[in-house]
């Protein structure tokens, strides 16, 4: 699997240039704090020399020694306050630096295109932006107080231990380099491993959260028993994976112990050969012996460090992947805002596939007049949904153009095309936040009193004031507190609030009992009024009154007209559809008050004669 980790790195250091002071400063304190520490077993090694050299027993050498106290209480007290400096300047680098990538993936995930969405799970979304942001944390700590502190360490061990004697120095060094060049290669290989335990844990990840988002179909269709079956799988497949890194990590470390202790051995070994040849002293061993334990602290970790380093930049990789995957759909470079002066809406000659070998539209063509009020009917998967989906562009069509007032979509901003157009859905989905700001989400600038008077007009008012928080209320997650028809008043409301020169009206009412739906098909007349509007409806009734009516079927327009005109073709296919809807109750309607049927005296008869035929 080809890993993102120069893209991951690049991004991360693209965010770090913005506060590359602060992170200058904290590096320079690391490396001075690190630096101190090594320097300061020298200062040892003096001691120890002078209290085993000729004269020590006679008692000369005690201002010598408290000199050499002096000298390390001084680079004591520059490493710590080396090491203060940091952790003052680390908390202000660290969070703005994670702040500002959470923004990144916030804002980048966002504009990915609708079928994006559809295509990818919440709770998997939300990982990966989570772990990309807090492995930030995590890298970039492994690479300054670690990584860097153990290279500063080495340095300056190297640098001493060769000032000393070339030989411990080079054997030192040959050990140290072939130790890192073991490890690179261990964790390398341990890598494709870690990448596919984060994969099986966002699988897992994304399946929980289905099922949560699900619970209600899980306990009613009795799912629970196969639903835990199939989470317990994933998390099997999580457990395999982990347990053989974990088992790779166990044999990484006996390795890592064995050439340490090879390390300790050989170079005592090493030193007691040159001692009795006078070329190092007993201070020589202290130091010496105080390098070796630094060395197996810091050598130690790096084995770990590289490994979860790894392990870190795998799980940061998932929403690298988001963030190298291009938009969908983009604006064009310098669009420009849309301008609507009359609300005309048409598709010329336009071409639409789902996929390759899914074809909806061929040369569609539909023309909506400013103002006209044109609903849309046929069959499930006629393609009424997909017209509006197109002129909203959450798809890009395959050919073609669509306009609005001459404008093609495609050539001005997605920002102001949906500004212009207010949708109101079958299922309305709301913010977990109060009424209050799911009525205003439909223009975030509206005053309290404007939001009332929306709710007032889409008859939300009456139930919002039963609530004993009023407009103050919480709905829930995706507004589960509220009934579907509440939900759908609010969407109305918002819509109102809006006053969008274009309405989109999906099944605006099919979650409304009889008298709410009639107080809300007074509420939609005036929000209607003046605007160019489309409707989607498979209850026909709510639709007679349209200037047009548009039946779709399989990507085609078959017919066009109004309400009395498409019943006027005895084998319409509207009149089919309007035949099954209403011919259980229509006659008894219509001999009662024809014209509440939306029957003339002519169309009366003719249901008349189909009637005595069957």
């Amino acid at each position: 699997m080809q890993t993102r980790t120069r893209s991951t790195l690049r991004k991360y250091f693209s965010v770090v240039r913005r506060f590359k002071w602060s992170g200058l400063f904290m590096v320079a304190a690391i490396i001075s704090a690190t630096a101190i520490g090594s320097l300061i077993p020298l200062w040892f090694k003096r001691f120890f020399d002078v209290l085993s050299g000729p004269g020590a027993s006679a008692g000369g050498v005690g201002f010598v020694l408290l000199d050499i106290l002096l000298a390390i209480a001084i680079l004591e007290t520059l490493r710590w306050a080396s090491w203060r400096m940091t952790s003052v300047i680390s908390p202000y680098f660290f969070s703005n630096v994670m702040a500002e990538l959470a923004k990144i993936c916030f804002a980048y995930i966002h504009r990915h295109s609708f079928s994006f969405f559809n295509n990818n799970f919440v709770g998997s979304l939300v990982k990966r932006a989570n772990y990309f942001v807090n492995a930030f944390e995590r890298i970039t700590d492994k690479l300054l107080y670690n990584l860097l502190s153990i290279l500063v360490h080495l340095m300056v061990i190297m640098i001493v231990l060769f000032q000393r004697n070339t030989i411990i120095g080079l054997a030192i060094a040959a050990w140290i380099v072939g130790f890192l060049i073991v490890n690179w290669f261990l964790a390398k290989y341990k890598l494709k491993y870690d990448i596919e335990r984060s994969n099986a844990e966002t699988k897992s990840t994304a399946y929980l959260a289905d099922s949560i988002t699900n619970n209600n179909n899980i306990k009613l269709f009795t799912g629970y028993w196969f639903e835990l079956g199939a989470y317990s799988k994933l998390i099997d497949i999580v457990n395999r994976w982990r347990v053989f890194t974990w088992n790779l990590d166990a044999i990484f470390e006996a390795i890592q112990g064995f050439l340490i202790v090879a390390l300790e051995l050989g170079a005592f070994y090493l030193a007691i050969g040159l001692w009795q040849e006078g070329k190092i002293t007993i201070g020589d061993f202290v130091l010496l012996q105080t390098y070796v334990v630094i060395i197996f602290n810091q050598i130690w970790d790096i084995g770990k460090i590289f490994r979860n380093l790894y392990t870190d930049l795998a799980d940061a990789e998932e929403m690298t992947t988001i963030l190298d995957t291009p938009h969908e759909i983009q604006d064009i470079p310098k669009a420009k805002p849309l301008q609507v002066t009359e609300g005309k809406i048409v598709f010329k000659n336009v071409d639409f596939y789902y996929h390759e070998t899914r074809k909806i539209f061929s040369k569609l063509n539909l023309t909506i007049a400013p103002h006209e009020k044109v609903a849309l009917v046929g069959p499930s998967g006629a393609g009424k949904s997909t017209v509006v989906k197109l002129l909203l562009r959450m798809h890009e069509i395959s050919a073609g153009a669509i306009t609005i007032d001459g404008q093609k979509i495609n050539r001005v901003t997605q920002e102001s095309l949906w500004q212009v157009v207010s949708l109101v859905p079958q299922d309305p989905i709301l913010f977990h936040r109060t009424l209050m700001e799911n009525i205003r989400y439909g223009r975030g600038d509206a005053t309290d009193e404007q939001v009332f008077r929306a709710a007032k007009l889409a008859h939300c008012d009456e139930f919002i004031m039963e609530f004993p928080d009023k407009y103050s209320t919480y709905v829930g997650e995706r507004g589960v507190k509220l009934s579907g028809g509440e939900r759908q008043r609010v969407a109305i409301a918002r819509a109102i609030l809006r006053d969008a020169p274009i309405l989109v009206l999906d099944e605006a009412t099919s979650s409304l009992d009889s008298e709410s739906e009639a107080l809300i098909q007074d509420a939609l007349k005036n929000l209607m009024r003046e605007k160019t509007v489309i409707v989607i409806a498979h209850r026909l009734s709510t639709i007679m009154t349209m200037d047009r009516i548009i039946v779709v079927e399989k990507g085609k327009i078959v017919e066009e007209g109004t309400h009395n005109e498409l019943l006027k073709k005895k084998k319409g296919i509207y009149r089919g559809l309007w035949k099954i809807q209403a011919g259980g109750f229509l006659r008894d309607v219509a001999a009662a008050e024809p014209e509440e049927a939306g029957l003339d005296e002519k169309q009366e008869k003719d249901y008349d004669e189909e009637s005595s035929e069957e």
